[in-house]
């Protein structure tokens, strides 16, 4: 009985151990210092007209599904979703209709690469967030933790992953540009290096500066973003964040790293579960015992004790 409790407790602490372990060796960090070189987007929300032919590239480029039954690629999803990487809102403006091109931001320092436990999400080439299936667990930690919502989860799917833009990577390494900036007519989304797209931004908005907030959204919040907004209307109304120039990184990790330091709290968790199964285990197995034990082997009948003997029923009931 006890080497059966001790047995239990040690494939607890494997267990525990295997998992932190996991963590720990995983490349996934999200403390890397920018480069100039990281690919980015810069998305001029005054430009685009809501054509959404950058979300019909998205569907091509990345063999996603239409949205729903008889739905084809030029039909407009309603949100990211698990078929959906970009998406093109539309808003009510004090001028008119105001768009916004939604996707993963391509944090500089990702809040979803933070709590990623095994490592699904990385900080790739070129700085870009990606995705790997292989590890991925599905515990959806990213999609809590990520302050733009971008990373969606397929719920539909037997074999379920996490879907969000890639900035088409796999164009990337052969040279191309991601598909969305590709078909762009008005050039409200393009690509480069987010150097590069910050002073593009920049002369935009000095060159037009009635055009334009003086703000490039994603220079500093959180730490920064490689995705970078220009707008006309406050960033609110395109139901962008507002966030402070700490990476949300670093919150994710401060709890995180407090709670499992040293994976110890997990471990606890698991000795205590452990205890509690081996406990009731052994509870059941004393149950049955006592019942063969009153009861007799199976098909056999209660011996009787004569008249007058000590347990026996008399005539004024138990002796």
């Amino acid at each position: 009985m006890a080497s059966s409790r001790r047995d239990l407790l040690k494939c607890a602490a494997a267990a525990a151990l295997t998992a932190g372990t996991a963590r720990a060796a995983s490349p996934a960090d999200a403390r890397r210092a920018p480069r100039s070189d990281d690919a980015g987007l810069l998305y001029d929300s005054t430009r685009c007209i809501g054509c959404q032919a950058c979300m019909a590239g998205c569907k091509r480029a990345n063999a996603l599904p239409p949205d729903g039954p008889g739905r084809g690629l030029s039909d407009a999803p309603q949100d990211l979703s698990g078929r959906t990487k970009t998406v093109i809102r539309r808003a009510d403006g004090p001028d008119g209709p105001l768009y916004f091109k939604a996707q993963c931001m391509h944090c500089v320092e990702p809040a979803c690469v933070s709590v990623c436990m095994i490592g699904a999400l990385q900080k790739g080439e070129r700085g870009v967030v990606a995705y790997d299936p292989e590890r991925c667990v599905g515990c959806r930690y990213c999609q809590v933790a990520c302050p733009f919502n971008a990373p969606k989860f397929e719920w539909d799917s037997a074999t379920p992953q996490i879907v969000k833009c890639e900035l088409c990577r796999d164009r990337l390494a052969v040279g191309q540009e991601p598909a969305c900036t590709e078909v762009c007519p008005r050039e409200a989304v393009v690509f480069g290096g987010r150097q590069e797209l910050l002073d593009e931004a920049r002369r935009r908005i000095e060159g037009e500066p009635d055009r334009y907030l003086d703000h490039i959204y994603g220079e500093h919040e959180a730490g920064g973003t490689q995705v970078l907004v220009l707008s006309a209307v406050p960033f609110a109304m395109l139901s962008l964040p507002e966030l402070g120039n700490e990476p949300q990184a670093m919150l994710a990790e401060t709890i995180q790293q407090g709670i499992y330091k040293g994976f110890l709290a997990p471990m606890v968790v698991y000795a205590i579960l452990a205890g509690s199964v081996w406990r009731n285990r052994q509870l059941a197995k004393g149950g049955e015992t006592g019942r063969e034990t009153g009861a007799g082997r199976s098909g056999e009948r209660p011996r009787r004790l004569p008249p007058g003997a000590p347990g026996s029923l008399g005539e004024g009931g138990l002796t």
